[in-house]
Parts: C-alpha cells; sequence; structure tokens
C-alpha cells in the first residue's frame, strides 16, 4: 500500500503542475503563444466569458461544485479523523492530527461557499459558462480536499479495512476524539485565525457583489462595486482567498508539504487570471472606472 501511496502522491502533484503551467505562460504575454490566451479564455464566466460556444452551462451550476466538494471532503475527513484516533496514532505526534484540522478548515469554507451560491449571489438569467470551465471546475474540487490529506491515504485505507489492528477509544473515552485538535502544533492555529479572517473578510466582499442587484431594475445591467477592500483592488474576494484562506491553509500545515504548495500556486495563477480579465473588462465597460485599483493585490495593476 506504501507504493500506492506514493504514486497516489506523484499523480496528484503532476496533475497541479499541468493544470497550472498553461495558466502561468498565459499570463505572460509571449509572442506566438495567442492561441493559448484563446484556449484560458474558455474558462471564463459571467461578465467575462467572450465565447460564443453552445457548449455553456448556467452560472448558477456553481453550486455543483460545492455540494460535490463537501460530500467528498466530508468522507475524507471521517476517514481521517477515524485513523487520527486509533490508538497508535493518538497516542504521539502526528501529522495524521494536522490533516484533520485542514480538512475541517477546507470544510468550512465549502459550507460558506455553498451557502453564498444560494443565498448571496443572484446570477444573471444569461450568465453562463463554458462546459470545460465547469469540468476543470469539478476536477479542482475533487483534487484540493484530496491534497489535504494525501500522504495518508494507505495508512487511512488500512485502518477504515480494520488492517491495522488497532483499538479504538471506549465509550469513556469519547474525548479522544477531539486528540487531533488537542496536540496541534501553534502554528497550526496562527493559520487557522488568518484562514478565518480570509473566511469573514470574502464573505463581505460577495455581500457586496450580491448586492449590486438590487441597485438596477434591468438583471443583465452591471454597475461597479464599492466599498471595503473594492477600494483599492479589483477583486479583493480573491484576495481573501489567495492570502489569507489558502494561505491559511499553508501555514496551517506547516508549510512542509509539496501537494499543498502546487495546490496553492494553482489557485494563485488562476485567481491572478481572471482578476486580470474582470478588470480589463470592467475598464472597457465603463468609462468612470477607478484607474488606481489594483488588480488582486497592491501595486500590482
Amino acid at each position: 500500500m506504501e507504493e500506492v501511496g506514493m504514486s497516489l502522491v506523484s499523480l496528484l502533484r503532476a496533475a497541479w503542475i499541468l493544470i497550472t503551467l498553461p495558466i502561468v505562460v498565459g499570463l505572460v504575454p509571449f509572442p506566438g503563444l495567442a492561441w493559448l490566451h484563446t484556449i484560458l479564455t474558455l474558462s471564463n464566466r459571467g461578465k467575462i466569458l467572450q465565447s460564443n460556444s453552445k457548449l455553456t452551462v448556467p452560472q448558477r451550476f456553481f453550486s455543483h461544485f460545492y455540494a460535490m466538494a463537501i460530500l467528498w471532503t466530508t468522507l475524507l475527513l471521517v476517514a481521517m479523523w477515524s485513523y487520527a484516533t486509533t490508538s497508535h496514532v493518538a497516542g504521539g505526534e502526528s501529522h495524521a492530527n494536522i490533516s484533520v484540522f485542514l480538512l475541517v478548515l477546507m470544510e468550512l469554507h465549502l459550507l460558506r461557499r455553498f451557502y453564498e451560491t444560494i443565498y448571496v449571489f443572484k446570477y444573471s438569467p444569461s450568465a453562463r459558462m463554458h462546459i470545460s470551465g465547469y469540468l476543470l471546475s469539478l476536477l479542482y474540487y475533487a483534487l484540493a480536499p484530496l491534497s489535504l490529506c494525501c500522504n495518508f491515504v494507505p495508512q487511512v485505507f488500512d485502518s477504515v479495512n480494520g488492517r491495522v489492528g488497532m483499538s479504538r477509544p471506549g465509550s469513556d473515552k469519547i474525548w479522544m476524539f477531539v486528540t487531533p485538535f488537542s496536540r496541534l502544533p501553534w502554528y497550526a492555529w496562527i493559520g487557522a485565525v488568518i484562514f478565518l479572517w480570509g473566511w469573514v473578510h470574502q464573505l463581505c466582499c460577495h455581500r457586496i457583489l450580491g448586492s449590486l442587484r438590487d441597485k438596477t431594475k434591468n438583471p443583465e445591467e452591471y454597475v461597479i462595486p464599492y466599498g471595503d477592500w473594492f477600494e483599492y483592488v479589483s477583486s479583493p474576494h480573491y484576495t481573501a482567498e489567495i492570502v489569507m484562506i489558502y494561505g491559511g491553509l499553508v501555514i496551517a500545515s506547516g508549510g512542509v508539504d509539496l501537494s499543498l504548495w502546487l495546490l496553492f500556486v494553482f489557485v494563485v495563477a488562476n485567481l491572478v487570471y481572471t482578476a486580470k480579465e474582470t478588470q480589463g473588462w470592467y475598464k472597457r465597460k465603463f468609462e468612470d472606472y477607478p484607474r488606481n485599483r489594483c488588480i488582486i493585490f497592491p501595486f500590482i495593476y
């Protein structure tokens, strides 16, 4: 099973590299690579979708990603938590506890995003996304939670199937189910604080975006968002997701897992690309769009 686990980790890392490289290259205006930018635009959605292809789905299908990801993350969390509370793991220090903690944080993120797609965002009836972007998002939400615990897949599989043969806590030791949290290192809690800061801040930004529909009678009309970090950057909800949510996960993990770093690099590349496309759309559509707004980070225009 150890070889299977190493193969899974290698495949996971290769997948992150393969889907990240085109985005990184597309961000740089290399001569002769206009065709790559054209392909990347297929992943656009909503107002920045420029494709005339009929292979599109409603943007409200975003809820599909989060529904699937919640089920998948919950399955991983239950299995990982079960493994982390076995006597041989709970009795000593283990990175398995950190993986449980990371999956709990990811679950919180996904539950909020699912809630937002249902109750916060008011998608335009014409808002669409290309089917390739839809499928890529499904792939992303399958790989992202797995990246938080991939190093323990063989052990978890053996534990769930009873091959390890270690005892479980009895009814008088239910407290052992909180063991993964009681043995966390200090940096995990710092990462969690940063994560929760980003979690709350992104919710605020999304509420601002969701309220824009109330400012116009035409559901197809767009307005410029103002308030909070929108005064400084074009896509502060992406800033919150990169720096605080996924940055918090990296810090909480101790920053030693390559799979998690590759996930972080993909998130940065993907959101910077999307934010750049979004800012360009606003500048073309609105003459009074604030020119001093950065794309996603301060001093990056």
